[in-house]
């Protein structure tokens, strides 16, 4: 027994040590101590760049998140779990840590050394030891979002967006001092199990709407599951996704959405504003195009199927549609709503482009039906 005994504690021992020379620890960001003549006090930023950062030659949107002790991390999730930067653009994360017991005093009666803090220590730092564009957007919960609000409404020069969670508030003469000639935006969010600060948004939602200025995007939600200590994390996406709203490809979830937002002309015009803002080309990209030919297809639409394969001909060219697949799919749905030409078209270009696929029998079947009946 004692020889059992030596034996398992050694194979045990041999186990762990092989396992911590194949471990890593996972480093998320780096932290600073940034010593502020302003708050007079050293203060903690955490920074995450995007993975592929230091062989970049972009400069990149950062997102400011207060209390970056409690939500730093969930920053960095979100943006590594959207799948940026297709549905949002990769930013720079920078969070700012502070303590329990200063926080209130540094969002409420100091908020304005505080914010020179922010805008002459914080951002300087940042810009001058990453590579950062212009674009700033501040995320705050509970007494950060009470501040990060008025940041915004005064400093818009500084931020292009806010994120507010559980908290949030403006007068109406701050609301009518606002003035900016670009697009602003504010996200707020809380719950109605929030019963500390619900009464405050509400409010300012109510100001919001009778005093809503030039140049003012914003919108407010209510997300009745959640409480006070839980809402943060989803405010913080669902934040993200309204200021990146006009960044993605557009996907609709019916037709009928596709004809009550205007068709092609709000295609047009959606992807021209999207260009205005991000810089990309302003012609409809692929993946919409995909998304409408797909959507006729699957909800058996077929007026708006003959629409967009005609006007989206060219990424029929694309080599998404390079398969034998595609070809037999084409064939079957023009078969089946009697469009035999282009049925025998699509057939023909199965059979002859791929030859011995899976789909040859019921491609040659289909042929032959497509022709009799085309007679």
């Amino acid at each position: 027994m004692k020889l059992l005994f030596t034996f398992i504690t050694c194979s045990m021992l041999t186990t762990l040590c092989l396992a911590q020379e194949n471990s890593s620890k996972i480093t998320v960001g780096t932290s600073y101590s940034i010593e502020s003549t302003i708050l007079n006090e050293k203060r903690v930023i955490q920074v995450y760049t995007p993975d592929g950062y230091s062989a970049s030659k972009q400069q990149y949107p950062v997102l400011y998140i207060l209390d970056g002790q409690q939500y730093f991390l969930s920053g960095v999730g979100l943006l590594k779990s959207i799948r940026s930067p297709r549905a949002i653009p990769e930013m720079i994360v920078v969070g700012i840590t502070d303590n329990e017991s200063s926080r209130w005093t540094w969002f409420g009666d100091e908020k304005e050394k505080f914010s020179r803090f922010l805008i002459d220590e914080v951002i300087p730092f940042v810009k001058a030891n990453y590579s950062t564009n212009e674009e700033r957007v501040i995320f705050g919960w509970e007494g950060g979002a009470y501040y990060a609000s008025e940041l915004l409404l005064t400093h818009p020069e500084i931020f292009n967006g806010a994120i507010l969670s559980n908290g949030g508030y403006a007068s109406k003469e701050m609301l009518k001092d606002f003035t900016t000639d670009k697009a602003t935006y504010l996200y707020m969010a809380n719950s109605k199990k929030d019963i500390y600060n619900i009464d405050y948004t509400e409010e300012f939602h109510e100001i919001l709407k009778e005093n809503s200025p030039k140049n003012l995007v914003w919108n407010y939600d209510l997300h009745n599951n959640e409480v006070h200590e839980s809402l943060a994390h989803l405010a913080l996406y669902k934040g993200l996704k309204f200021y990146y709203h006009n960044y993605n490809s557009l996907v609709f979830e019916s037709i009928q959405q596709y004809i009550d937002l205007g068709g092609m002309e709000y295609l047009t015009s959606y992807f021209k504003g999207r260009s205005e803002r991000f810089g990309f080309d302003n012609t409809i990209d692929n993946s919409t195009k995909n998304a409408l030919i797909w959507l006729a297809w699957k909800r058996d639409r077929f007026e708006y199927f003959k629409l967009f394969m005609t006007e989206f001909k060219d990424v029929l060219t694309t080599k998404r549609y390079d398969s034998a697949y595609w070809q037999h799919r084409f064939g079957q749905f023009y078969l089946k709503h009697k469009d035999y030409p282009n049925a025998i078209k699509y057939f023909n270009t199965g059979l002859s482009k791929y030859p011995n696929s899976r789909f040859e029998k019921q491609m040659k079947e289909g042929l032959m039906e497509a022709k009799n009946r085309k007679k």
